[in-house]
């Protein structure tokens, strides 16, 4: 067994197993928790329910185990996006690695299934499996259809935010806007973007957790459902072997998740849900680490945003994550030598095929000739800062303007429904960082308000929030220090001119050192109120140079 008892404190759980009906022969099974994320206010997470849970408990069964299932929070940003709940989204990462960690050791699990999707439940998840470090699988929920308006163009949930900007300037009527509203998102399921979600559900499956081609495998699908129960029989065989998260981990098993990301133009959240996790498995990646990857590893595939059209289900058809990993094998763009639950990379590579080179290019036809993210530095982010530049126009990635500045996502996306903001602006939202928030929100609005308003490569925006990763447009997010720190984006004035080079990696305001130096001597942060959670995340976090994590130091 991996935990150890005694028998007065085994005999001790089996009386209350037993009052669940549970038989005596059944408890001397070891226990395989299924660690559940469904509820009713998620679609990413809704198809892990009974049907799919009772599947996965008889393969673990036939195995000689016993499986329970044990549920924890499951959060999805789009409930609470452009709310004071989006506070709680980033936080909520942290809160359900603490949740992992503490159903896995109080209940002594001998082993795992982790189930999420979304944006910050993976990664958490992966947290809480790491420090517990027993034999664990993950299996994660697939996509969703991708929507269509009345007319067949295809949306996303993404598009609704665009639509009102449209819809409030006069561009489309309100029952245009209706309609996206209505028809963006039409089954259960990660959104069919390269947003987060898809991020982290292939980091799941890149780190070896994840059965191969779980996330790019549509939701409910036949085969979806099969590899759930490949997940089960595979958590039996971890166990049987005492194979634990800390055997297959290594630097390079990260450094293979940054290389997967820049090839397909993953999410800016990457920077801080990878740094962090990897923190927990006392590995280092920085936001160093992945310039540096980025400047190595070509943008191979484009799905929306990145792409006008191609989403997920033309990701998987082509292919999906394995076809991705067989053309950065092929190129030695890859560690294939990585170990997983289910094999090496170099065993995702074998089986994979890529089918369609127009939405996954061989390395050498790329898309462009670095990956699809950028880390930028100047007077503005002395630590850093991050841009999605696969989703930037070319002709935007030389930019520059005056500045705009305000305190809040709020005010500066009523500013632009308002016409306030113009062409050729540098907005500056700022004090909506980890501490200055607190929670660090995504801008998700504000930018969907400038590609609704068809402003996307004429408007610039920078700020220490984060974004959604289906943001679009010259988004340069998780300016470090932040605001609420005393970084220097607190002290950019209204006029001030920003100079943004994407190419160059730097981002600066023609401000000297000196005004910057007499601007502080009067300068107060903006204390946004908090409690709660809130309170302690604000005191107890690093910056999003290291993870925007309360989990960074584990002494």
């Amino acid at each position: 067994m991996i935990r150890e008892w005694n028998e007065e404190s085994l005999d001790h759980r089996n009386t209350l197993l037993y009052a669940m009906g549970i038989s005596e022969e059944d408890a001397k099974r070891p226990i395989i928790g299924l660690v559940n994320t469904w509820n009713e206010m998620n679609p990413g997470h809704y198809p892990f329910d009974k049907a799919l849970i009772a599947e996965m408990k008889e393969e673990i069964y036939k195995l000689g185990g016993l499986a329970l299932e044990l549920p924890i929070s499951g959060i999805c940003d789009g409930i609470c996006s452009n709310t004071p709940g989006d506070r709680y989204t980033l936080p909520a990462r942290d809160l359900v690695s603490s949740e992992v960690e503490m159903v896995a050791n109080l209940n002594m699990l001998e082993g795992m299934v982790i189930m999420a999707t979304c944006d910050k439940v993976v990664p958490g998840m992966l947290m809480g499996a790491v420090r517990v470090d027993i034999p664990t699988v993950m299996f994660t929920g697939g996509y969703m259809a991708a929507g269509h308006r009345s007319d067949g163009r295809m949306i996303t949930l993404t598009h609704t935010k665009q639509a009102y900007a449209a819809y409030v300037e006069g561009s489309i009527t309100r029952e245009e806007y209706k309609d996206v509203v209505r028809h963006a998102c039409p089954t259960p399921g990660a959104c069919p973007f390269m947003g987060t979600a898809q991020t982290m559900c292939a980091m799941a499956e890149i780190l070896g957790f994840a059965p191969h081609d779980n996330a790019s495998t549509r939701s409910q699908s036949e085969k979806w459902h099969e590899l759930a129960r490949q997940a089960a029989r595979q958590v039996m065989y971890a166990w049987e072997h005492e194979i634990r998260p800390s055997d297959i981990l290594s630097q390079s098993s990260f450094e293979n998740v940054v290389r997967y990301m820049m090839a397909t133009g993953g999410s800016t959240n990457s920077l801080l849900h990878i740094p962090a996790l990897a923190r927990q498995a006392d590995f280092d990646i920085t936001p160093e680490t992945f310039d540096a990857i980025s400047r190595e590893v070509p943008l191979l595939s484009t799905i929306y945003p990145n792409h006008p059209t191609y989403t997920m289900e033309d990701f998987d058809a082509a292919g999906g994550i394995g076809a991705v990993v067989k053309e950065l094998a092929a190129a030695g763009k890859i560690d294939t030598d990585a170990k997983g639950m289910f094999g090496t990379i170099g065993d995702k590579a074998a089986r994979a095929e890529n089918k369609n080179h127009d939405v996954i290019h061989t390395v050498a036809a790329p898309i462009y000739e670095h990956g699809g993210l950028a880390v930028l530095h100047g007077n503005i982010g002395t630590d850093s800062a991050i841009v999605k530049f696969s989703a930037v126009d070319p002709a935007a990635w030389k930019f520059s303007g005056p500045a705009k500045c305000y305190d809040s996502q709020d005010d500066a996306w009523h500013a632009i429904l308002k016409d306030e903001i113009v062409a050729g602006d540098v907005v500056i939202i700022r004090y909506e960082g980890p501490k200055g928030a607190p929670g660090m929100p995504h801008m998700e609005t504000f930018m969907a308000a400038v590609l609704g308003k068809g402003l996307g490569s004429q408007i610039a925006l920078v700020s220490d929030g984060r974004f959604s990763g289906a943001t679009g447009g010259l988004a340069i997010g998780h300016v470090s220090p932040e605001a609420y720190e005393g970084g220097n984006l607190a002290l950019i004035q209204d006029g001030d001119m920003v100079y943004i080079d994407i190419e160059a990696r730097t981002l600066n305001v023609d401000v000297s050192e000196e005004e910057f130096a007499r601007r502080k001597e009067s300068w107060k942060p903006v204390v946004k109120p908090a409690t709660g959670w809130l309170q302690l995340f604000r005191k107890q976090c690093t910056s999003a140079h290291r993870g925007a994590t309360v989990y960074w130091d584990k002494d």
